[in-house]
């Protein structure tokens, strides 16, 4: 009944929306339109029109990036495909090999292009590829089950199709899934492990500093989070019948974190709307296009996730098991690790990330760095001024001294 609900409150709200955008943009009579009755007009008329969520990805957009002294042209391909994901490669048309980073999304109800601030940084000195995940309504039943051990084959079939010395980065959710990648290609030897492993504001173990996240993990059973917060996708997608958790779901609890804020946010974007403050007003429309694009996760991977990560704390009890084999961290000897934390990241706190380093507890000390950036939340980690300025030269050194 959740998804149902939602879905007819989102079929009611669809011809609402497309008038407000129709009246939104005709912007009133030419002499009219500056007036400042009509500008506060068309403000609440385009609020309305925003009132919505999307469920396809968003472009990229990264069609040319500066390599050297030149501009390349970019050229989106996959290498591998799958139901539930593509390999996605920015491909650039250079003579000079470039570290090549399989930079791994999270799958936590936003498209990877949540990270493309991160990407956009890394081109023009990686070969950057990138998990595209798709949205789980989309993936048809006859596609089979995808939870945590499918999740890790991906990015273990990933890495392979990239080949031996390729990097791993990997942004908050996924970086247990990348380290246990990791650990499992390094007990079976596999020739593509990659080179270096960044981990950036990860919940390796949630015992410590827990965050409001954490807490509401812990403080309701599996059973609860199945009956509660998964529901069957709809008969008119493809996904017909899969047990999901809906993106939507996601959406509303991480804006119940920041309440105040987004309610600010769309204040600020109404005045700067009604004053005619188009620039200023179109920087928070490009964050809220990307926001309220949503994907739905299989109710497997969500359920696995909360319970293995974050009620068991599986991985740092030494109790993860993949395909019924058990992960050893310790296996890892070979790829160098970076950890990345914010000081003021509410999601993944202080001391969550850098406690990969006790678990690879075989890799020599000069294999391992650790760097906390002062002054950031959760996003400040892998987007904004302190990234490109304070975080990335680490990592790009860390990856050029692995390479």
């Amino acid at each position: 009944m959740l998804y149902l609900a939602y879905q007819l409150q989102s079929d009611i709200m669809t011809p609402i929306r497309a008038w407000a955008s129709m009246a939104a943009s005709s912007g009133g009579a030419p002499l009219l339109s500056d007036h400042p009755a009509m500008r506060n007009l068309t403000a609440v008329y385009e609020l309305i029109a925003r009132a919505g969520l999307t469920h396809t990805r968003p472009p990229f957009g990264i069609d040319k990036v500066t390599v050297g002294n030149r501009e390349v042209e970019v050229r989106e391909e996959a290498a591998a495909r799958t139901p539930f994901g593509t390999l996605l490669h920015f491909k650039k048309d250079i003579a000079t090999a470039q570290p090549r980073v399989l930079l791994v999304a999270p799958l936590s109800g936003h498209f990877s292009t949540l990270l493309r601030a991160t990407v956009r940084t890394m081109l023009p000195d990686h070969d950057v590829f990138i998990t595209d995940w798709h949205n789980a309504r989309d993936v048809p039943l006859t596609a089979g089950r995808f939870g945590v051990d499918e999740y890790t084959d991906h990015l273990i079939k990933f890495l392979e199709t990239m080949g031996p010395g390729s990097h791993i980065l990997a942004v908050c959710q996924p970086c247990v899934a990348a380290l246990t990648a990791t650990a499992v290609m390094a007990q079976a030897g596999n020739p593509a492990q990659p080179r270096s492993m960044t981990l950036m504001a990860g919940p390796i173990d949630t015992r410590i500093n827990p965050t409001k996240v954490n807490e509401l993990a812990k403080k309701r059973t599996i059973e609860w989070f199945e009956r509660t917060l998964t529901a069957s996708v709809p008969l008119r997608y493809p996904g017909a019948f899969r047990r999901v958790y809906p993106g939507f779901v996601q959406l509303v609890a991480f804006m119940s974190m920041n309440i105040e804020r987004h309610i600010k946010a769309h204040k600020e974007l109404y005045d700067n709307l009604a004053a005619g403050e188009l620039e200023k007003a179109a920087v928070t429309k490009a964050f809220y296009d990307e926001y309220f694009a949503v994907l739905d996760l299989t109710a497997e991977f969500y359920l696995e996730t909360v319970q293995l990560i974050f009620q068991d704390h599986a991985l740092p009890l030494g109790k993860l098991e993949w395909h019924g084999q058990r992960v050893e961290p310790s296996a890892i000897r070979k790829t160098m690790l970076l950890t990345v934390e914010g000081e003021r990241d509410d999601i993944c706190a202080v001391g969550q990330t850098v406690a990969a380093h006790d678990l690879c507890s075989k890799l020599r000390p000069y294999l391992k760095r650790h760097h906390m950036q002062a002054g950031v939340g959760h996003y400040g980690v892998f987007s904004g001024t302190r990234w490109e300025k304070q975080i990335y030269p680490i990592l790009k050194n860390v990856i050029l001294s692995s390479d």
